[in-house]
């Protein structure tokens, strides 16, 4: 099976890397489409991943944007659709790895009658997209998706909560080798000391840093 796999980032981000993991078996089967270059564009090259970035300006549409800077970027939307059909006919799947990347892979999934399968990463809640934006991610899911990918059941129960069909999504957790983070006690135990942590109780966060994320509220603000 032929895939092109649609990623709306050029940064390095947790989606991009979980990305990587899944598309090394099949590097030479599957196109990577980018829209915006950077870092992780020759991350891909340097893993001999077929890629492409198909956009020179990044979408200016965010999470909680309203429906006056969606119609604003109409033109950039549909110029991304025309090019997104034209690559995915030498494609059996389209696989969208993030929000923005969805909703071309909607509606190209639409036009082309490729099958469409929906990466889900994010909590869909009001807290973190306007309404427009849940509207169309529940809406587009329902009618195109072939199979909806939750990373979490926590993604999974808010996708299911805002009306997203609860057949089509399954939590799938993204995979490690768990023998590159064992480490030995004595090797802890050093660390800790290092970092003069010997006795105080220690939390791991590990994500970009953005204020969406809640990192404000782990540290108490």
């Amino acid at each position: 099976m032929n895939i092109l796999f649609l990623d709306q980032s050029g940064r390095l981000g947790s989606a991009e890397l979980s990305l990587l993991d899944l598309v090394e078996p099949y590097r030479d089967r599957c196109l990577v489409g980018l829209f915006a270059d950077g870092h992780f564009h020759e991350l891909l090259r340097q893993h001999q991943i077929p890629v492409q970035v198909l956009m020179t300006q990044p979408l200016q549409i965010q999470k909680n944007s309203g429906i006056l800077r969606i119609i604003a970027n109409v033109p950039q939307l549909m110029k991304l659709v025309q090019q997104v059909a034209q690559l995915s006919r030498s494609y059996d799947l389209l696989y969208a790895n993030t929000q923005k990347a969805f909703v071309i892979g909607a509606i190209v999934s639409a036009i082309t009658r490729r099958p469409l399968v929906y990466h889900l990463r994010d909590i869909l809640s009001p807290e973190h997209f306007s309404p427009i934006n849940l509207r169309a991610a529940v809406g587009l899911a329902n009618r195109f998706a072939s199979l909806v990918i939750a990373n979490s059941q926590a993604t999974q129960k808010a996708f299911i909560e805002i009306g997203g069909n609860p057949e089509l999504v399954q939590v799938v957790y993204n995979g490690f080798e768990p023998e590159r983070y064992h480490c030995v006690a004595s090797t802890l135990s050093k660390l800790r000391q290092d970092l003069d942590l010997s006795d105080r109780f220690v939390v791991g966060h590990f994500s970009r840093l953005s204020p969406w994320k809640g990192q404000h509220v782990l540290m108490g603000r």
